[in-house]
């Protein structure tokens, strides 16, 4: 049974599904690392399925975090994460373009 995210003190990995229906814990997830000092890094290696809402979702926190002066890192974003924000224009908006792996 998948519950959503998992958050550990400066990472979170993203579920398989990341859909409207799991926004509200994704959002929770996410609000727990806003203030986090170091670089959160956002695991999607086991990322199967996102929607434009999850998407809107982690662009506003890394947009925050980015305002804040803090860092946002991707680990495993090539497999669902990158095709489904370069489809929407989103690559920018996420940290995404130029990550390195």
């Amino acid at each position: 049974m998948d519950r959503g995210p998992a958050a550990q003190s400066d990472s979170l990995a993203l579920s398989a599904d990341c859909t409207l229906a799991e926004a509200d814990s994704l959002k929770e997830a996410l609000s727990g690392l806003i203030d986090e000092p170091r670089a959160v890094t956002l695991d999607a290696s086991a990322l199967q399925r996102i929607d434009t809402a999850a998407l809107q979702l982690l662009a506003a926190f890394v947009r925050d975090r980015r305002i804040g002066g803090r860092a946002v890192t991707w680990r495993g974003a090539e497999h669902a994460l990158e095709p489904a924000a370069r489809l929407l224009g989103m690559s920018d908006l996420l940290g995404l373009a130029g990550e390195p792996r």
